[in-house]
């Protein structure tokens, strides 16, 4: 029995071979980096497909606490890829489109782990509706984010006008929407776009999962669940999927553990149990 006990918890992660990403582990942080500098990242259909894939890596994978999403070179992701726009035949194949990014986004959304968007620099489109999909924005100084699809007779298709009304409120976003304009790392932070801002936007985003990570992993991903759950829901509701999701917290060993080394004036020890 017991060598059937260890053979039902050995476990192997399959790691597809990523042509315009690549993805990385270490101590709890997966980085996973936008690889098409020569495009400035724009999302074309193969890296929207190579997203879902890792999103599914990352979903399966019990190393890692904390992921950080960047681009390689001056860009974060600089939109979509026009060529593949410009190829839509018809208002069937757009909206097919549309529903393949939207898709894509709503998987990195819904990972049970805090998510962290480093943007190094461009952040256009599709690109900041990545950004818009990650938990966090980290940006550098440099940094430039906006949504230009008006300017291009399109809209936000990759859940642009739902996700940045619902964090900025609509008035702020119907201006960025309206007027397609790039926005600062310092704008966007007062408007609430960004949660930091940093000369380095990789490095500022490691030192905040670093800051996430301290804390314990099961009530990371119950927090995130509860805010996500109770958006959109009456205050009612979303008060009683809190309580019982803390009511589930309370039942951990990671619990014990963070009020145990808090009377012993110590540092907690999380296993994620």
């Amino acid at each position: 029995m017991a060598h059937e006990h260890e053979h039902e918890h050995e476990f192997i992660l399959e790691i597809p071979e990523f042509e315009h990403l690549s993805y990385e582990v270490e101590e709890g942080i997966a980085l996973v980096t936008l690889r098409r500098p020569e495009a400035l990242n724009a999302l074309s259909q193969d890296l929207l497909q190579e997203l879902a894939e890792v999103a599914e890596v990352i979903h399966q994978d019990p190393e890692v606490r904390v992921t950080i999403f960047t681009g390689e070179g001056k860009a974060f992701a600089a939109g979509a890829d026009l060529k593949e726009i410009a190829a839509l035949k018809d208002p069937f194949m757009a909206r097919e489109y549309a529903l393949l990014g939207q898709q894509v986004f709503a998987e990195i959304a819904a990972l049970p782990l805090p998510t962290i968007a480093a943007i190094n620099g461009y952040a256009l489109g599709g690109g900041l509706e990545l950004a818009l999909a990650c938990d966090l924005r980290v940006a550098s100084r440099e940094a430039k984010l906006g949504l230009p699809e008006v300017g291009l007779g399109l809209i936000p298709g990759f859940g642009g006008t739902q996700r940045l009304p619902r964090l900025i409120g609509r008035g702020r976003a119907l201006d960025l929407i309206f007027t397609g304009r790039h926005v600062s790392a310092e704008e966007a932070l007062s408007l609430g776009l960004v949660n930091r801002v940093g000369e380095d936007a990789l490095e500022e985003a490691k030192k905040l999962a670093q800051k996430i990570m301290k804390n314990a992993p099961i009530a990371l991903a119950l927090a995130k669940e509860s805010v996500v759950r109770g958006e959109g829901l009456d205050l009612a509701e979303a008060l009683e999927i809190e309580a019982d999701l803390f009511g589930y917290a309370s039942a951990t060993e990671d619990m014990k553990e963070g009020v145990r080394a808090f009377l012993e004036k110590r540092a907690p020890n999380f296993k994620g149990e």
